[in-house]
């Protein structure tokens, strides 16, 4: 759903990745960088209950990390790698931000329920991205679901965030919303694919080519 905002996003990046392209910096520096930058200020931040300044720092690092698209454009080095790169990334970046909060719940939460919902919607959501990747191996489509991973890290970080600015209930109320939605998005994506392959099947086959015989 957010996905239809990354054009404005790309115009807004499109200066700074231009002051980029000048440097020798590469696309998959920015995406190192951008995922450390989270990584870093989620293990820190959250675990020592500093909810809304380790959300405030990730994001600033999470805009870094959307420059690495619009810089790989702009010098034409844009290839395989650097999308496995950047999907690896993700994952690295997901696994830090819910596992900062797990241990926030355990060590200064005093939430043990909300701890195993936040590695929950760690696991789901790595599902999420583990049925695409799949079904795009398969040759068949499953980009459908109602939480994308943008919805998903958009949806954790206001509600953490919030949370850290003293708003009641909202850090609940977020993650109990997260853990559904992926869950839908699971079984929406798990559909797709199943109705994909299904179609597929359902094709006639192709006509097999007929033997020509050259004439001596």
């Amino acid at each position: 759903m957010l996905n239809k905002a990354r054009p404005f996003f790309t115009r807004v990046m499109t200066p700074a990745g231009e002051l980029l392209a000048r440097t020798p910096v590469t696309p998959n520096m920015v995406t190192v960088t951008g995922t450390v930058g989270v990584a870093a200020s989620t293990l820190w931040g959250y675990p020592t209950g500093h909810l809304f300044l380790g959300t405030l720092v990730a994001t600033i690092f999470v805009f870094l990390d959307m420059l690495d698209g619009v810089l790989a454009r702009l010098k034409g080095t844009s290839g395989p790698w650097g999308a496995f790169l950047d999907s690896t990334m993700d994952r690295v970046a997901d696994a830090a931000v819910f596992s900062g909060l797990a241990v926030w719940f355990v060590r200064g939460g005093h939430n043990q329920l909300l701890a195993a919902v936040s590695l929950f919607c760690l696991v789901v959501g790595a599902l999420v991205s583990y049925v695409k990747a799949r079904a795009e191996g398969l040759g068949v489509k499953a980009n459908v679901g109602i939480a994308e991973r943008p919805e998903r890290m958009v949806i954790t970080f206001v509600a953490v965030g919030l949370s850290g600015l003293g708003v009641p209930y909202i850090l609940q109320v977020g993650l109990w919303g997260l853990a559904a939605a992926s869950v839908v998005t699971l079984a929406q994506r798990m559909h797709a694919v199943r109705r994909n392959i299904a179609a597929l099947d359902a094709e006639p086959p192709a006509p097999a080519a007929q033997a020509t015989h050259a004439i001596d």
